[in-house]
């Protein structure tokens, strides 16, 4: 009768209703294993250098072109809007965006891009002296790119707080937690050793 075609139609809008959430998860995860993966291969390269005694940077010479490329990407996240679920969480700030839904959010991909034209200006000095540009003598190869790393890392550490995203651990998710890693890896390799030659004269750390 009717109320059964009722409750048969009722019953398919749930099953879709479920299996559009899990599918939203499930992109929702896999954007977020994504981020870990390539944080976490950038920081590998870094300690197989290490490892096997490479001595020069690999890095100085990708950082803007790096930048370039997170900041186009960052405008097709935007452009994409909802489905991209790269957007931040509502907020009565007069930067908020509608995405289309009737929530205004923060646009956190533009903040990103806003970021990394400060950053590059920052970065400048070091590009010139990588390049043999400044009077200042003493660059470190690979200087440009580790502070590249610390900063993008430690921008990611707060914008996620303001990210629709589970952080289960102790308010922490888990694109937090590698950047803590590498926030604490590369703090190591632009002053820890230097600190600890200071106070330890006799020790011997590689450059």
């Amino acid at each position: 009768g009717l109320l059964g075609r009722l409750g048969v139609v009722g019953l398919e809008a749930v099953r879709h209703r479920e299996g559009a959430q899990r599918l939203h998860i499930m992109r929702v995860e896999r954007d977020r294993a994504f981020e870990i993966t390539d944080r976490y291969r950038l920081i590998g390269v870094e300690l197989t250098k290490r490892l096997v005694g490479w001595k020069h940077s690999t890095g100085d010479d990708f950082v803007y072109p790096l930048m370039l490329g997170l900041g186009l990407g960052r405008i097709g996240c935007f452009l994409t809007g909802l489905d991209d679920h790269t957007y931040g969480t509502p907020t009565t700030w007069f930067t908020g965006v509608d995405f289309g839904d009737g929530v205004y959010r923060h646009p956190t991909q533009l903040y990103e891009i806003l970021f990394l034209i400060v950053l590059a200006l920052l970065l400048l000095p070091l590009y010139r002296q990588s390049r043999g540009r400044s009077t200042r003598e003493g660059y470190v190869s690979g200087r440009m790119f580790q502070w590249f790393m610390a900063g993008y890392l430690l921008f990611r550490l707060v914008i996620d707080w303001i990210k629709p995203t589970p952080h289960p651990y102790l308010g922490l998710n888990n694109i937090q937690l590698a950047c803590i890693a590498g926030l604490i890896y590369y703090a190591w390799l632009i002053g820890g050793r230097n600190w600890l030659r200071r106070f330890m004269p006799g020790s011997h750390l590689p450059s």
